[in-house]
């Protein structure tokens, strides 16, 4: 996923795009509509902050990604892609007949998806913060998983839809109430 670090490639892209489709902007028409669609005024305040240097004791986190343990390639397809909606971003095996190791994603989450023995422990359980868990768990229901038809839970202060893949990794996907 891109962030602000990328606004001049997304402004080169941009115009290639536009290009190809015969509308012409210049450079700096891109870069001001990419600090735009980051929350900024002008390209001047992006690019501002994008060659500030970060101070050596700010300690700033990433987004974590969970490694979740699978015992069968098919069946967590079935889960995961079917069922849940991801999409793969790449697998990894070592060399013919090795367990996979596979990033999966949707919207801004992404998973691991390991076959490695040691790389997490079977039943699992995580929380995913999201918003749309009406319509997310609407889809699921529309999609008649013969092994799974989650709710939506109202816990008061939250909105949750718990799933368990089929090696027992629990996830709750979870949504705050406004």
């Amino acid at each position: 996923m891109r962030d602000y670090r990328d606004a001049k490639a997304m402004a080169k892209a941009l115009r290639e795009t536009l290009a190809a489709r015969n509308t012409e902007i210049s450079h700096s028409e891109a870069l001001e509509i990419v600090a735009r669609q980051f929350g900024v005024d002008t390209w001047n305040i992006l690019s501002a902050k994008i060659e500030a240097k970060p101070k050596s004791d700010v300690v700033e986190f990433e987004q974590a990604v969970p490694i979740v343990r699978i015992f069968d390639v098919p069946k967590a397809q079935e889960f995961y892609l079917g069922f849940l909606g991801f999409t793969t971003d790449w697998e990894h095996r070592y060399g013919d007949n090795f367990p996979l190791y596979t990033q999966v994603s949707r919207g801004g989450l992404r998973l691991h998806l390991s076959e490695h023995a040691g790389d997490a422990t079977p039943g699992g359980n995580m929380v995913v913060y999201m918003k749309g868990i009406r319509a997310f768990q609407k889809e699921l229901i529309a999609k008649d998983y013969r092994y799974m038809k989650p709710g939506l839970e109202d816990e008061g202060t939250r909105l949750e839809v718990t799933v368990t893949d089929p090696f027992q990794n629990r996830i709750r996907f979870m949504e705050h109430k406004d």
